[in-house]
């Protein structure tokens, strides 16, 4: 078993970052070489900005390169609770964001001609308890009514062409959710984004930030450079580096564990019982799962399967356990497959599990994707650049409040107590 993830180990590496120095003047830096600040970075290259991107370890280090693959349409809550939350008018146009960022994603792959096996693959939210039901079919009615005509519900007979487990008491689909090799299109990103004239320096943390001379100044241990604008375009790791150069995101940004194991790649007779359908599949708990078949075959399982801040391959080797224990649930035949991958790393929550986009402290950010960036980056990063270049009206998260997390301070100590209250709530729906 690999404790590394399956999407940079069977992808191309990125090798056309900047191997010298981190120096020089540019219009903008870009912290973070996630699916944001490439797509932040492609767009003011290609637009003739001068920028430069900063990674602290690799390309798609972070979250991008941490993640079960799925690009789902719509956003992670129910939009019924989102209309709620946030009212109809700006629940009604995230949800199209979120649509519209995978047609960005779709057309940057043919644009820039990367193969990361991008495919229409469709979205199956799965009834996990017969009390589930009525609240995923009410819900799933008020997406083809309001914002996607395509969604429909499956009754359990028809489920039965599309997964192959009995675990499951219906299912909302949604056509337009997609799926991809994360892995070649974080790396394709970055190629294309370094073509169009952006210089990229990876293993470049950034390690100190001032204003000097009416520029910022970014410190790192290979360098400093100065930009007229900066955008943070990280979260999760936002407070990783001693001195805080991000602080301000500190206490706004909960970074969580997110767990994914990888089977070996699984026969036709074993695909044909497991996911005939071939789709992207959530389950309905609140602590769920998260599946769908790689471009091998392999099963791709994933999950909060520990409420911890840590990932270590210690911790990610004993939540892989746990994925086990709940694939064998759901896939009784598959209870002792080979396990050829394992691996976790942080994502970056909100309080509401909303992502934001903004500016904050002199700069321009968007981050707190909360387990759904895949699909919302690509846009979100875009609009970043827009803002930069002075189009503040880019932002499909505009106006969205988001004040700092009451008694928190970086430090996550109450995880373990969420995952006990989700817990119960499991339990007891």
């Amino acid at each position: 078993m690999k404790y590394t993830s399956y999407w940079h180990d069977t992808a191309p590496a990125f090798d056309a970052g900047h191997q010298g120095p981190v120096e020089g003047r540019f219009d903008v830096a870009v912290i973070g070489g996630g699916f944001t600040g490439l797509s932040a970075a492609r767009r003011l290259a290609r637009a003739g900005v001068s920028v430069a991107l900063l990674e602290a370890e690799h390309v798609g280090a972070g979250g991008s390169g941490r993640n079960g693959g799925h690009l789902n349409n719509g956003m992670a809550h129910s939009y019924a609770a989102a209309k709620a939350h946030l009212g109809a008018e700006r629940a009604h146009a995230l949800y199209q964001a979120y649509d519209r960022s995978i047609d960005m994603i779709e057309d940057t792959i043919a644009e820039e001609r990367i193969a990361c096996d991008f495919r229409r693959s469709g979205k199956l939210k799965l009834a996990s308890k017969p009390s589930h039901v009525a609240s995923l079919r009410a819900n799933c009615a008020l997406i083809a009514r309001e914002v996607d005509p395509e969604a429909r519900w499956l009754e359990p007979d028809a489920l039965r062409a599309e997964i192959g487990s009995r675990a499951f008491h219906g299912a909302c689909l949604q056509p337009k959710s997609a799926m991809m090799h994360m892995g070649r299109y974080v790396s394709g990103l970055a190629r294309a984004t370094a073509e169009h004239g952006a210089l990229i320096w990876e293993n470049a943390p950034v390690t100190g930030r001032r204003k000097q001379d009416g520029l910022w100044r970014l410190d790192t241990p290979r360098g400093h450079l100065h930009a007229e604008r900066i955008i943070a375009a990280t979260g999760a790791y936002a407070g990783a580096v001693k001195g805080a150069p991000l602080k301000p995101f500190c206490r706004r940004i909960i970074s969580v564990g997110s767990f994914i194991v990888a089977t070996r790649p699984l026969t036709d007779a074993e695909v044909a019982a497991s996911l005939p359908g071939n789709r992207t599949c959530v389950t309905s708990m609140n602590i769920g799962n998260y599946f769908r078949l790689s471009p091998d075959n392999r099963l791709i399982f994933g999950g909060r399967a520990r409420f911890s801040a840590s990932s270590d391959q210690r911790s990610d080797a004993k939540s892989g356990e746990i994925l086990r224990a709940g694939m064998a649930r759901i896939f009784p035949h598959l209870a002792d497959i080979e396990i050829d991958y394992c691996w976790g790393g942080l994502v970056g929550m909100t309080k509401d599990r909303f992502p934001r986009a903004g500016e904050l402290d002199g700069m321009i950010y968007g981050m707190g994707y909360s387990g759904h960036g895949a699909q919302m980056s690509t846009l979100v990063g875009a609009s970043l650049a827009d803002m930069a270049m002075g189009h503040p009206d880019a932002n499909p998260l505009a106006g969205l409040d988001w004040p700092t997390v009451p008694g928190y301070s970086g430090r996550p100590w109450f995880l373990p107590l969420v995952g006990l209250w989700f817990s119960m709530k499991d339990r007891l729906s």
